[in-house]
């Protein structure tokens, strides 16, 4: 009779689940065989998520490994956004600063909403979401605005080498964005990018006789927002398509541009001529969505911080723009500037990010 009893116990101990084998006391009279068998039976049920897992996140690319593509497309975003200066001067001339702000984002809204669902694109997850919305502030609402007050008393010249600084406060929010758990630039790199910013800063107070004015308050205001929106849809452009990324900011801020636009439009003046409209299309089209697409992309694709300086270039062009387009004079003192900015340029994109 025991030694039956015995038989059943054996059979039921080696049919129980791995699972309670693992978490249950050893029952009196079990052979010490069952449970190394069992357990040897559930070893590779356990094992089997931590094989997969890796293997699901493995296409995220890191930061930085995007080579001359990368660079390319971020190049190519800072032509785009040399423009916009100029392009923002011409749109003064037929509308008000908070009508051109409004419409350019009204506009660069309803072109991403048509071309979000010709995509079908789903809702991004809810984890986006908040990255998105710090894009949207900074980059769709708080720096077009800003600067086009700025541009009221300010030359585009002067707006554009103050603006010169937001490279350096790019790099900055991404690293501490970033954490200790984030890749740190090198001194190399840091140091280059704060003669760069040195540079840009005592343009500016060269220009302004060493008396910063309401106009230099704005700029300076803008590109802290805007660093923060050019750092946060950096980091999401390794998750979502840059298009998208800069797509949803805009469609986030329809409701805003929308309301900017209906009270402004009775409260400001308004002449359609030839240079306001095509100031206003670009600031639309190209400085608030297209020059976005590529600028998120090379972002991704060679880090922020060593694609946000690329940026140190943007002023001395909108210089040349400013020139060509608008009459302006050139500042003596541009080329200079222009030559240590390329340096250290050069010395960013060489140095270990």
């Amino acid at each position: 009779m025991r030694a039956q009893d015995s038989a059943t116990l054996r059979s039921a101990i080696a049919d129980r689940p791995a699972t309670a084998l693992t978490t249950a006391p050893a029952t009196a009279g079990a052979t010490p065989e069952a449970p190394s068998t069992a357990s040897a039976t559930a070893a590779p049920a356990t094992a089997t998520p931590a094989t997969v897992t890796p293997a699901a996140a493995a296409p995220k690319a890191a930061p930085g490994t995007g080579g001359s593509a990368g660079t390319a497309q971020a190049a190519l975003g800072v032509l785009c956004f040399s423009f916009s200066f100029p392009a923002t001067a011409w749109a003064l001339t037929g509308f008000g600063p908070w009508t051109a702000t409004g419409l350019r984002g009204l506009l660069a809204g309803v072109l991403a909403a048509l071309c979000l669902a010709a995509a079908r694109v789903p809702l991004p997850e809810r984890r986006h979401w908040p990255g998105l919305l710090v894009v949207s502030a900074g980059c769709v609402l708080g720096f077009p605005l800003l600067t086009t007050l700025a541009l009221r008393t300010s030359s585009t010249a002067h707006s554009a080498v103050v603006i010169g600084v937001l490279p350096l406060a790019t790099a900055a929010v991404a690293a501490l964005r970033a954490g200790r758990s984030g890749a740190r630039p090198s001194r190399l790199f840091w140091g280059a990018a704060l003669a760069g910013a040195a540079a840009v800063l005592g343009f500016t107070l060269l220009q302004s006789h060493g008396r910063p004015g309401l106009a230099d308050l704005y700029l300076f205001a803008a590109l802290l927002i805007c660093a923060a929106g050019y750092a946060e849809g950096g980091r999401i452009s390794r998750e979502l398509p840059g298009w998208q990324v800069i797509g949803w900011a805009v469609v986030a801020a329809l409701p805003v541009t929308a309301l900017t636009t209906a009270l402004a439009l009775p409260a400001e003046p308004v002449e359609f001529g030839g240079k306001a409209l095509a100031g206003l299309a670009y600031t639309a089209v190209v400085s608030q969505f297209g020059g976005f697409v590529v600028w998120y992309r090379g972002m991704a694709a060679i880090g922020v911080p060593r694609a946000s300086q690329l940026q140190l270039a943007q002023p001395l062009l909108t210089l040349i723009w400013s020139v060509l387009l608008l009459g302006e004079v050139l500042p003596a003192a541009a080329p200079v500037t222009a030559v240590v900015v390329l340096l250290c340029i050069a010395l960013t994109q060489r140095a270990r990010v």
